[in-house]
């Protein structure tokens, strides 16, 4: 069992704080689904999504297969607080995540985000900190919001008009899709899928459905 503070991760909740709602510029419906405010966190029971990630085999990414992550109360041995902690179980590894705030963002966002941005850069060779801040960027500024029956889908394409996309070996068609009830209470879906990727290989997709 690996036990992880989130040092990498917590650098997207880190981006989601640094720009407030009422930011100018910040008058994207999609990105605000998204971002909600979804604390103080109080949870009677933990929070289980499936995982479900399949995508090339390539030095240096192994896809994570399936298995779940779990969200739940804990509490902080520092000082006794009330904390959040995640548990990733998949075929290839098994840890534990955190703590996180009761009070602050959504951990579970925040692993999904971060997960697709480490494995971009591992399958592209770009940069994490430039695909972590063209995600920011695409969440809190582009998007559009479809409706799935009573639900709404926040529908996000990051890497369609950048730059670089040429460099990108297939992930310049990178979508993200949030599929959300009400926006206060935790984020039904999120998935993450590419076109085929660049040499033929195939595409990459990253799953998340709360059970």
């Amino acid at each position: 069992m690996k036990i992880l503070r989130p040092m990498a991760v917590i650098g997207l909740l880190a981006l989601a704080a640094a720009v407030p709602a009422t930011a100018p510029g910040h008058a994207n419906e999609a990105g605000d689904l998204v971002f909600a405010e979804r604390g103080p966190w109080q949870l009677a029971d933990p929070l289980i999504w499936s995982i479900d990630q399949t995508g090339p085999v390539v030095e240096g990414f192994k896809p994570l297969g399936q298995g779940t992550v779990t969200l739940s109360a804990a509490t902080d041995p520092a000082d006794g607080k009330p904390v959040l902690e995640l548990a990733e179980q998949t075929t290839r590894i098994t840890r534990k995540i955190g703590p996180f705030p009761v009070t602050g963002g959504d951990p579970v966002l925040t692993f999904f985000l971060e997960t697709v941005a480490r494995d971009m850069a591992a399958l592209t060779g770009g940069s994490p900190f430039y695909i972590r801040n063209r995600l920011k960027d695409a969440l809190f500024r582009g998007g559009e919001v479809q409706q799935d029956g009573a639900a709404r889908v926040a529908v996000f394409m990051p890497f369609q008009q950048d730059q670089n996309r040429a460099r990108m070996l297939g992930f310049e068609t990178l979508e993200l899709r949030f599929t959300l009830d009400d926006p206060k209470q935790p984020i039904r879906q999120m998935a993450a899928r590419t076109g085929p990727l660049a040499g033929n290989q195939p595409a990459y997709e990253n799953r998340m459905v709360l059970k």
